[in-house]
């Protein structure tokens, strides 16, 4: 059962028309408002606004659409195609985009000692990114690339595919280990102000407001170096997944492209947040994400 005829899951036809548009119209357009305005509804930089939606609940539904998404096409295109069986590389491949994101929407969100609330217009772009992204890969997983094991040995040869692996997982622990340590600086805040006898807020109760103006320069890992290499180790992540699916995968490139140009602006504006909040001097020469570059 399709849920948008010939759309979701696409025909092969929509389906290059939605890459197309995930290739070239989204990375030109979709970052540019990120590197002019100072402004992005979320996280540290979340502002008081009707149109906030609660942090937790937006962080899921705006996430989770992506590997639910993914799940329903590789589900239902196949049949539509012919194609009875997937080779395992198919399947290894939505399984790594579904460990990423479920961490990512459900876990990710429930292990924050606490979230800023999000804006409807930040919920509603990465709803879209995810919905795009989800649809080109799971297509081209379900039935517009490679479906058999003679295409996968052109493809990904086992020794590429085994090392692309590697790296998502390197990607994925090194993410997980760098978010740890920005969790562990809110858990520091949220008991200096139970010392302080200040009771804690749930600013996402009402869905207004920003949380506690509590923050510190994290120091763990690659934060010795950058500000933000929880992005740099996501595109890690991807890259080893770009590297599995082989270096002829269209919508893995499009993917980490994607990530790239929406997540580079919003690192170069969050160096400049930590440099007005603490300080040249403090913030020293970290990089915002990329060593020797940004």
């Amino acid at each position: 059962m399709s849920l948008l005829d010939g759309w979701l899951p696409p025909t092969r036809a929509h389906y290059g028309l939605i890459l197309k548009l995930w290739q070239f119209a989204y990375p030109a357009v979709r970052p540019r408002p990120l590197w002019v305005i100072g402004w992005y509804g979320m996280g540290k930089t979340s502002t008081p606004s009707r149109l906030n939606l609660p942090g937790r609940a937006a962080w899921m539904t705006m996430e989770a659409p992506g590997f639910l998404t993914l799940l329903y096409v590789m589900r239902t295109l196949p049949a539509q195609h012919g194609i009875d069986d997937l080779p395992w590389q198919n399947r290894v491949l939505a399984g790594l985009f579904v460990i990423h994101y479920t961490y990512r929407a459900l876990l990710f969100p429930l292990l924050q000692p606490s979230m800023a609330p999000i804006h409807v217009l930040v919920w509603a772009m990465a709803l879209g990114f995810q919905l795009l992204n989800a649809t080109c890969l799971g297509a081209w997983l379900a039935a517009y690339g490679p479906v058999t094991a003679d295409a996968w040995a052109a493809q990904s040869p086992l020794p590429q595919f085994a090392l692309g692996l590697a790296v998502f997982y390197a990607g994925l622990s090194a993410n997980f280990f760098h978010d740890e340590e920005l969790r562990e600086i809110r858990r520091r805040r949220q008991r200096r102000e139970q010392q302080q006898g200040c009771s804690s807020k749930d600013n996402n109760k009402a869905g207004r407001g920003a949380t506690t103006n509590y923050y510190e320069i994290p120091q763990a890992g690659l934060f010795r170096y950058m500000l933000f290499p929880h992005y740099l180790c996501e595109w890690v992540e991807w890259a080893g997944f770009l590297m599995a699916a082989g270096w002829s995968c269209a919508p893995a490139w499009a993917f980490l492209t994607n990530e790239v140009c929406s997540m580079l602006p919003r690192a170069v504006r969050g160096k400049a947040w930590y440099v007005e909040r603490f300080g040249r001097e403090k913030v020293g020469r970290k990089w915002a994400v990329i060593p020797g570059v940004w």
